[in-house]
């Protein structure tokens, strides 16, 4: 916890993925500060003419590596997410080559009765987190 979905334009080495969910890890852990196993990322590639992404009237041109993540999360402080968002497009940047014009963030926010880690058990709920 927190999760991550990366909506990517498909073609990307299993290389570059995994630098991509990396750089995204390290922004998660320094910013959150949460333990380093704690980590839920997941992918969806889609063609290029299936991730339409614009620029809400701020002039901003995106590229072939545009990234749209959405993190659910349990709720955090607004200078712990704006620490996010730049730490993240800092990583992205020096790992990857993606520039911050590329990087859209949705945060979505619930609370520990919505989490279930497995074996049926709420753990927020019942002590185990």
């Amino acid at each position: 916890m927190p999760l991550l979905r990366f909506d990517i334009i498909e073609g990307r080495t299993p290389h570059e993925l995994r630098a991509l969910l990396d750089a995204a890890h390290d922004a998660v852990l320094e910013a959150f500060g949460v333990p380093p196993g704690d980590r839920y990322q997941i992918v969806h590639e889609h063609p290029a003419a299936h991730l339409i992404v614009e620029d809400t009237g701020l002039g901003i041109s995106r590229t072939d590596k545009r990234v749209v993540l959405q993190v659910t999360s349990m709720p955090r402080k607004p200078d712990m997410k704006q620490k996010f968002y730049r730490l993240l497009c800092e990583k992205l940047k020096d790992r990857c080559g993606i520039e911050d014009s590329d990087v859209v963030v949705s945060m979505v926010t619930n609370s520990g009765e919505d989490w279930s880690f497995g074996h049926g058990r709420a753990q927020f709920l019942t002590g185990e987190l």
